[in-house]
């Protein structure tokens, strides 16, 4: 799942099939200049400008006039020495967020992945999520693994990704599993049905379930013009209380909620769903053999 880092000349080719496989929702060409949710830090005065990393894009990709770019973040990275940029990349096919960065002299960009270093790589990433990630969770308390998922109920590739998870989860007691909201921007209801998702998961673990796995298998029927009808009913089915949950949803605690779970995810480098962690190792959607072989593996007693 980790690439090595490369010079950013390869960006055309990498976001453009990236945008073709996608399923997200393309964004409008007004979102080409629009203005980024930029962190600015007073610990690092170099980072680029907006002005600056549009004008790279424009380079980059302003060959195609499909194709239309916005950036959501730039920050320091956890990297010293490098800032770090979040664009979302769109094209008619759809639409992908994608990660690079930036050197400290401002005179070359980088992408791929920064991977934790060192005897014990993943630790410092557990132990944040261990203290906190607080949602809905499946399997045994004191399970040796503790799999993270930070999902989007409007995400294709999650609803793909779920008979992976489920079948795991039948058929190994070492793995416990915590779920963890993260709706894309790009997304015109995942927000919403996350807020549902939260208001259920706090009323009861079992709802919760049962509530997920419709909305998944419903994906197809909702929209944003429908999503209240639909969400109502699904959780109505799941054994929750509609009303009481539509109410809950629309609070601003609820709000809060998620985005302090999307905010944990991208405090640990999740720029899309499905994003796993595996006892703190951060991978993509996984095949089932791969997903049991990397539980099997962070099982094991450590060395």
């Amino acid at each position: 799942m980790f690439h090595k880092l490369q010079y950013l000349a390869v960006i055309v080719t990498v976001s453009l099939a990236m945008v073709a496989s996608a399923h997200q929702k393309p964004a409008s060409p007004a979102e080409k200049a629009a203005p980024a949710a930029t962190s600015k830090s007073s610990s690092n005065a170099n980072l680029p400008s907006e002005e600056t990393v549009n004008g790279f894009l424009q380079q980059m990709l302003g060959m195609n006039p499909s194709t239309t770019w916005k950036i959501t973040d730039i920050k320091p990275s956890q990297a010293a020495g490098l800032s770090e940029v979040t664009v979302v990349i769109s094209s008619p096919q759809g639409s992908q967020s994608n990660t690079f960065y930036v050197t400290e002299d401002g005179k070359h960009a980088l992408t791929g992945q920064i991977m934790p270093f060192g005897a014990h790589p993943f630790d410092a990433t557990r132990a944040k999520l261990e203290n906190e990630a607080n949602g809905p969770s499946r399997g045994p308390a004191n399970a040796p693994v503790t799999l993270v998922e930070f999902s989007d109920l409007q995400c294709p590739h999650c609803k793909e990704e779920q008979p992976n998870i489920d079948k795991l989860l039948t058929e190994d007691k070492n793995v416990r599993l915590v779920y963890q909201n993260f709706p894309l921007p790009s997304h015109d209801w995942a927000a919403k049905a996350a807020a549902y998702a939260d208001c259920i998961g706090r009323t009861s673990n079992d709802a919760f379930w049962k509530f997920s796995e419709s909305v998944y298998s419903a994906q197809a029927d909702v929209t944003a013009a429908n999503s209240d009808e639909k969400l109502n009913g699904l959780a109505d089915a799941a054994g929750a209380k509609s009303a009481d949950v539509a109410v809950c949803a629309a609070k601003p605690e609820t709000v809060g909620r998620v985005e302090h779970s999307v905010l944990l995810g991208k405090s640990l480098g999740v720029t899309g769903t499905p994003t796993l962690f595996i006892n703190g190792r951060q991978v993509g959607a996984v095949p089932f053999e791969g997903l049991k072989t990397l539980v099997d593996f962070a099982a094991q007693p450590a060395k």
